[in-house]
């Protein structure tokens, strides 16, 4: 580690992995309601519960953002961090902030719009931190060099705080809110997060295979062009059903399907950089994060969502345990593996020490990704179940659902295994290291 301000990201990891594991903490609850309706229900009811598992989700990785930013920022600018005391003050305040939203949830302190339930000054708290957080990256931009990886990234987060702002807009108008509501939730992450995944992955295949950073930086160009073109106007696939236009549908339905591009194109970006370096890197682990990334991603958000965007075919399947199929392994892939991934890289050298406990790393790997694998088909069968016994044939919800407990018993041993392979990941990372070895010069990837 050459920058002595790339410690400022450890706090951020931290604080990270413990909202992770409590978002997957709630999210066995929830599957747990699926299995037992009755579970909690005076103490805790569903939607509390639901809501805190996706506001974890949201705020754990902007945390895993700004701490990924803040670790290869002052590298790739070749100059200390602006301000190491302003990030831990925009932490505390983010921290803060979430604490505040998900201990109000359970008191049924809510806005009631999912994924922006946020009371008005939270969301002033949290657009104050990120604020502080892109004053903070952009003076250290400005003050070092600009490569193709920082610029990229910075884009991606600004834009971020630009879409976030609609956040503050409410119509009265339910049409015209989810319209606007969609430019968050899409776009955030089926645009510009794709840009700060790019980012990242471009900067964790430069360190880990060798590979010249020109041809590199010449991939992220291609990918960052395919995700806004195809990004931008995807956000159509939302808007088939909620009194839109009509030209929406075909709209949707072309550039959405568009969407596999990108994500097909960071597969062969990851894998094709691997075989053309030298494959060498002693950080095992974090290699191989970074190509499941890669692959997850393809599949989670290109195919499973590729599967059910077509405006024909989602007439019948929006809304349905497909739509949750899709969004927990797109996820997982393109954002929750990510962060991992450079957690996995970065924390060995914040430690100084080689990196550690690899194996035991790698069957975190193994068995979070088989268990979100396994969820997926899971309730994608049982998505295909309910599309054809309550959208074809008519039946009631609620005797649907009594048809597919045996997928939501299977639904809730995957999160459970999640919840193990999290916990062998956090041992293999904030664990004691067999080896306390400082790193030197000449470990390829840490100078």
């Amino acid at each position: 580690m050459k920058y002595e301000t790339q410690r400022v990201a450890y706090p951020f990891f931290l604080v990270a992995m413990a909202l992770f594991a409590l978002q997957i903490t709630f999210g066995i609850l929830a599957g747990t309601v699926y299995v037992l309706p009755n579970f909690l229900a005076e103490a805790m009811p569903f939607h509390i519960i639901r809501t805190s598992h996706t506001n974890l989700l949201i705020v754990w990785l902007l945390i895993g953002f700004f701490g990924c930013t803040y670790y290869l920022i002052p590298e790739e600018t070749e100059h200390e961090l602006y301000s190491p005391k302003l990030a831990y003050i925009q932490l505390g305040i983010f921290a803060f902030a979430g604490a505040a939203a998900l201990v109000g949830y359970q008191f049924g302190i809510h806005e009631g719009r999912h994924y922006l339930e946020q009371p008005f000054w939270v969301k002033s708290l949290l657009t104050l931190s990120f604020l502080m957080f892109l004053f903070n990256t952009t003076m250290t931009l400005i003050k070092g060099r600009r490569t193709a990886v920082s610029l990229v990234l910075m884009l991606g987060l600004w834009l971020a705080a630009i879409f976030w702002m609609f956040a503050f807009y409410n119509p009265s108008n339910l049409a015209l809110d989810k319209l606007y509501w969609w430019w968050i939730v899409h776009i955030w992450v089926e645009g510009v997060w794709e840009l700060i995944m790019a980012a990242l992955l471009g900067y964790l295949l430069i360190k880990l295979t060798g590979v010249d950073r020109e041809i590199i930086e010449k991939w992220l160009y291609v990918i960052v062009g395919l995700s806004l073109f195809s990004g931008l106007l995807g956000t159509g696939h939302h808007y088939y059903w909620i009194g839109t236009p009509g030209y929406w549908q075909p709209i949707g339905s072309i550039f959405s399907t568009l969407e596999v591009i990108p994500f097909f194109a960071m597969v062969v970006f990851a894998f094709y950089m691997f075989w053309k370096g030298s494959r060498n890197h002693p950080n095992k682990a974090a290699m191989l994060w970074t190509l499941g990334c890669a692959v997850i991603a393809f599949f989670g958000a290109g195919v499973w969502g590729f599967m059910h965007t077509l405006s024909f075919i989602n007439y019948y399947t929006h809304g349905t345990q497909i739509t949750a199929a899709h969004g927990h392994l797109a996820f997982f892939g393109a954002y929750v593996m990510l962060v991992l991934a450079l957690i996995s890289y970065a924390m060995p050298q914040m430690r100084r020490v080689q990196p550690y406990n690899q194996v035991m790393n790698m069957w975190s790997f193994w068995i979070m990704t088989s268990a979100m694998c396994f969820m997926t088909f899971t309730l994608t069968f049982a998505g295909v179940v309910q599309t054809h016994l309550q959208r074809v044939l008519g039946m009631n919800f609620m005797e649907v659902q009594g048809q597919l407990d045996m997928f939501y018993v299977m639904r809730l041993g995957a999160g459970v295994a999640v919840a193990v392979g999290l916990v062998l990941f956090l041992w293999s990372i904030y664990g004691r290291t067999r080896e306390q070895v400082p790193q030197t010069a000449n470990v390829p990837g840490t100078a």
